[in-house]
């Protein structure tokens, strides 16, 4: 589910959600999220956002009361969060992490060469941050990234991510294939077999991650309740 509107303050390349000074949070929506996760009666919840940098904390609070909302309802649910960069400010970082969730999961996206085309106002170095400080912020927590293919990386350059990724303590994995949502997004550069997919989430589980989901229409919450962390 994605929270705080549908108007993000970036721009990225590969992305089709509307750029546009956003609406006001809506107070309610933790609770109505809650809500429609009972309903659905779900076991394992995704939250993400789109860029709140209009928002001192980014955003931060509102996922916070969000994840602990679905606490309330249900402690036995699964909460995955996939939350911006929040400039990889430790303060934002830990008011997600307080609210519990079980998976932090921030994107990378995509290689270091191609992170200023491809991503709005990002860094590669402060995406890698961002996971690197919320082990260290809580280490009970499982971190995750996901990484788009085709649009002109190398191989090279994709195995230095996934090092680059494990070095500060990433554990799972997502490798789809980048789709242009409309002529005036990024051009696909290559599109990747999925013997080639299947090849690099074995190269990936070699390097260490506990759980790798690689293939082409794999995206960050693809399947995502087939890893199960244990609540440590």
């Amino acid at each position: 589910m994605m929270i705080a509107g549908d108007r993000c303050t970036r721009a990225c390349g590969f992305c089709a959600v509307t750029t546009a000074k956003p609406f006001a949070l809506e107070e309610d929506e933790p609770q109505r999220v809650a809500e429609a996760v009972r309903r659905m009666k779900l076991k394992h919840v995704v939250i993400t956002a789109v860029a709140r940098d209009d928002l001192e904390d980014g955003g931060a609070a509102h996922f916070a009361r969000t994840i602990t909302a679905i606490r309330q309802m249900d402690p036995s649910i699964v909460v995955e969060v996939l939350v911006p960069d929040f400039h990889a400010h430790d303060w934002c970082i830990q008011i997600v992490l307080e609210a519990g969730p079980d998976i932090y999961n921030h994107n990378m996206e995509t290689v270091e060469r191609l992170t200023p085309l491809v991503r709005s106002r990002a860094k590669y170095r402060t995406s890698l941050q961002v996971l690197k400080r919320a082990r260290a912020l809580s280490p009970k927590v499982v971190t995750k990234s996901g990484i788009m293919l085709g649009l002109g990386e190398q191989e090279t350059e994709l195995f230095q991510t996934m090092d680059d990724l494990r070095e500060v303590g990433c554990e799972v994995l997502t490798m789809g294939q980048y789709l242009r949502p409309t002529p005036n997004h990024l051009p696909v550069v290559e599109y990747i077999t999925p013997e080639q997919f299947d090849c690099y989430g074995e190269i990936a589980r070699q390097k260490g991650f506990l759980h790798v989901a690689s293939g082409p229409l794999v995206r960050s919450s693809y399947h995502a309740a087939d890893f199960q962390p244990v609540r440590r």
